[in-house]
């Protein structure tokens, strides 16, 4: 039976923050090359404060749409930068996207990805190639959607959502940025993978997780 939509969410942001918190060292690092060296910190207060105010609640009888738009809310209200608005308003797209969804289908999945991309890509109105942590969201938005087309199975369209996600932000290395405080180097900036592109990975990753939790070596194959 597929699960609850509501409980992978609520599953999935969990994952998020603790994977975040795992890895802000190195994010943070990546930033220091070419920003202020926080990104992993402010990465890990709005996850944690998501975790946090979720943790407050019966996750498994809240609407999707509702566990999104509270999602937003709490990074927004616990990250002042400018990470907070693009994520807040990705978490608003994906509610949107997902009004009247109840089970974590594929379609859904899908449209969780593309809702947060487009969310994010409208509010910095951003696109691919701007060194940007849209680099690694378009791209797996895409993917998303491709293996929605086709019928893949979830476990299936994560790993060519990883590998489309990977992919991109890998590619910001050899990119002079176009927006952010990176832009300010020019092409200093070239020769650094984009630390909210690695970010994107990273909660990806965690979301993938959360959707395909059918054992240990799944998880495993995920990684």
């Amino acid at each position: 039976m597929v699960e609850l939509l509501s409980h992978c969410l609520g599953r999935m942001f969990h994952n998020i923050s603790d994977a975040i918190e795992e890895t802000k060292d190195h994010l943070s690092a990546l930033d220091g090359a070419i920003g202020d060296a926080d990104h992993g910190v402010t990465m890990s207060i709005g996850f944690q404060a998501v975790k946090i105010e979720l943790s407050k609640r019966n996750v498994d009888a809240m609407a999707p749409a509702d566990l999104m738009n509270i999602a937003a809310a709490a990074f927004l209200n616990s990250v002042g930068a400018s990470t907070g608005p693009l994520y807040a308003t990705g978490f608003r797209s994906a509610a949107q996207a997902l009004a009247g969804a109840t089970r974590a289908t594929s379609e859904a999945q899908a449209a969780l990805i593309k809702g947060i991309a487009a969310g994010v890509r409208e509010r910095g109105k951003g696109q691919r190639g701007d060194k940007t942590m849209l680099d690694a969201w378009i791209p797996a938005a895409e993917a998303a959607a491709n293996a929605n087309r086709r019928s893949a199975g979830s476990e299936e369209m994560w790993r060519l959502i990883l590998t489309a996600a990977e992919a991109g932000a890998a590619s910001t290395c050899s990119m002079v940025a176009a927006r952010g405080r990176a832009a300010r180097l020019g092409e200093r900036a070239i020769g650094h993978v984009d630390p909210g592109a690695a970010s994107a990975v990273v909660i990806l990753k965690a979301m993938a997780l959360a959707f395909c939790e059918d054992g240990t070596e799944q998880k495993k194959s995920l990684r």
